[in-house]
């Protein structure tokens, strides 16, 4: 029983100096500067290509026509 009792206190030690750290750890605010702006001049294949809903449609249907060939199994039954 008592080794039982100290086994349990060692494993609450090591998960609080375990908390301990990570708490530490995300204590100081890192210096970012992360640039927002959508409308860079010079990207490539026109920049706003992925929020035109066509590509979305094409690509849904791609997608979907895909997974019904795999799952037919190709088709050749013998």
């Amino acid at each position: 029983m008592k080794n039982l009792q100290f086994l349990s206190k060692a494993q609450m030690f090591i998960l609080t100096m375990f908390a301990s750290a990570i708490l530490f750890a995300q204590e100081k605010a890192p210096d970012l500067k992360v640039d927002v702006d959508v409308d860079k001049p010079g990207e490539a294949m026109g920049g706003d290509w992925m929020s035109n809903p066509l590509v979305w449609v094409i690509g849904a249907l791609v997608l979907i026509l895909i997974i019904a060939l795999v799952a037919r199994g190709g088709g050749s039954r013998d």
